[in-house]
């Protein structure tokens, strides 16, 4: 591994070459924060596509994509006398400090749970009016909701037990099941959206993370399903033309495997 001195050296590097392609390169030259926006979302979900799968070569990469990004950015930002990327280091190195005050200063924590609760409150005591104000508006909405119950845990409201908040979600289903016998559409709509938000909650409770539970979920199904296609593809068959008996066949041998 790569000691102190090296590490900056390569950083140092990276600055210099994203200054030359600012200067050089036609598209660099272009590209201005909104256009950059939504690459650096696609490069974020490639970086937890990575995680996810485990592949520690892949995450490298996708963290020097980001962080080609980050560079990227704070350029843009020193070229209007903005702010620049020592800015950005010191901002954060900052941040750091005043919300570790038992680590930099003389507060005492007993857990991983006293450290979330004083984040939040050094936060409301910094200016902000809700809790809720880190949550980003464009998050998807499941892993919004994930971050506000993170949010509101982290000062107090919250339950007590996990028994508690499956309790919660069968009233929930219990609900949803009622609107669905009456067929109410918006009412629907809105208690499944009270089902997700109780599962999601339960989910919290049990130290699992709803997003990735999810995808790996959709990554076993479509593993599957392609399966599924490949023997019917062996057979000459369509799926089309294939009863659900039959694709069940292949479907339990995907399962098997």
């Amino acid at each position: 591994m790569s000691n102190r001195q090296e590490k900056l050296q390569a950083f140092d590097r990276l600055l210099t070459i994203m200054d030359e392609l600012r200067e050089q390169c036609p598209w660099d030259k272009k590209q201005t924060l909104r256009s950059l926006r939504h690459l650096t979302i696609e490069e974020t979900y490639e970086l937890g596509d990575a995680i996810l799968e485990d592949d520690l070569d892949e995450v490298k990469k996708e963290l020097g994509d980001l962080l080609l990004h980050i560079v990227f950015y704070a350029k843009i930002g020193s070229e209007t006398n903005s702010f620049d990327i020592a800015d950005v280091a010191d901002g954060i190195c900052e941040k750091l400090i005043s919300r570790h005050p038992h680590i930099y200063g003389d507060v005492k924590v007993e857990n991983e749970e006293d450290v979330k609760r004083n984040w939040e409150n050094l936060k409301l005591k910094e200016g902000k009016s809700s809790v809720l104000e880190g949550v980003p508006k464009s998050l998807p909405a499941l892993v919004k909701a994930s971050r506000i119950q993170d949010k509101v845990a982290g000062v107090g409201f919250d339950w007590e037990e996990p028994q508690q908040v499956f309790e919660k979600v069968k009233e929930e289903l219990a609900e949803l099941q009622a609107e669905v016998n009456s067929a109410d559409q918006d009412k629907m709509e809105a208690e499944f959206g009270d089902v997700l938000f109780s599962m999601i909650n339960y989910a919290r409770f049990l130290n699992i993370d709803p997003e990735s539970a999810l995808e790996r979920t959709n990554k076993k199904f479509i593993k599957r399903f392609q399966y599924l296609e490949e023997k019917a593809k062996s057979t000459n068959k369509s799926l089309k033309d294939m009863t659900l008996a039959e694709m069940d066949i292949f479907w339990e041998e995907a399962k098997k495997l």
